[in-house]
């Protein structure tokens, strides 16, 4: 699959601006700004249509311009895993582009209606060859990426189903009142805290009976976060 076969390019589609709010790119100059600018492309993807498939030849890594990509494993039985979500102004696949074969290593679709920007690897690793402190960025992003990904299997390996869901609620954004709103479906997050949405909705409801939260919707209220807080051990 031709991840830029309807894309749509051009310099004037991604300003120079957004580039440098993005961590990844400060420390190029505006030369190399044009550069990356010159080789990108937009790609507007419906929900449910999927971006790369696992295995696919990778050219591409990509920013979520608005929106939201889910990154999945497919079992031999057609169970889907979910492993990550990218959502608006984040990164993804840029750590391909290093691997020995460049294969995406997962699946890739689009959650929600998504507008992404695509890069091409080749045109990145020609400006680290030219950028000592763009490859010292990269190795930092990548770092964080992995640390991310092994507390999150440290989570799924050593917690059980209801720690696993109170230490997502508490991590979520919220408001002043304590509510956090779920942007993703619940059977999102459930696959990606590894349990049955029907397992999720049971915790919940236990939660809720227990006057730790109020579900309204897509809606939760954190009613008491310190009784929440002490259900995975910590001081409230």
């Amino acid at each position: 699959m031709d991840s830029v076969s309807h894309s749509r390019g051009g310099s004037s589609m991604i300003q120079e601006a957004e580039l440098q709010r993005l961590a990844l790119f400060e420390p190029l100059t505006t030369a190399q700004l044009e550069r990356i600018r010159g080789a990108a492309r937009e790609k507007r993807c419906l929900a449910g249509e999927p971006l790369f498939s696992q295995g696919d030849a990778a050219r591409h890594f990509f920013l979520v311009r608005q929106g939201a990509i889910k990154l999945f494993l497919l079992s031999r039985d057609g169970d889907e895993k979910v492993v990550e979500v990218i959502q608006t102004g984040q990164l993804f696949a840029e750590a391909v582009m290093f691997m020995e074969q460049r294969r995406y290593p997962v699946n890739a679709t689009a959650l929600a209606d998504t507008e992404l920007v695509i890069f091409d690897h080749d045109t990145f690793l020609s400006l680290l060859a030219e950028t000592p402190d763009l490859a010292l960025k990269m190795l930092g992003s990548l770092s964080r990426r992995v640390h991310g990904l092994l507390s999150h299997i440290d989570e799924l390996t050593l917690h059980n189903a209801t720690y696993r869901l109170v230490a997502y609620l508490l991590s979520q954004p919220r408001d002043d009142a304590g509510e956090v709103r779920l942007d993703l479906p619940k059977q999102i997050i459930a696959s990606r805290l590894s349990m049955k949405p029907e397992t999720l909705s049971r915790i919940l409801a236990r939660l809720r009976t227990q006057a730790l939260v109020e579900v309204s919707g897509e809606t939760l209220l954190l009613k008491d976060r310190a009784g929440l807080r002490r259900l995975l051990g910590q001081e409230a």
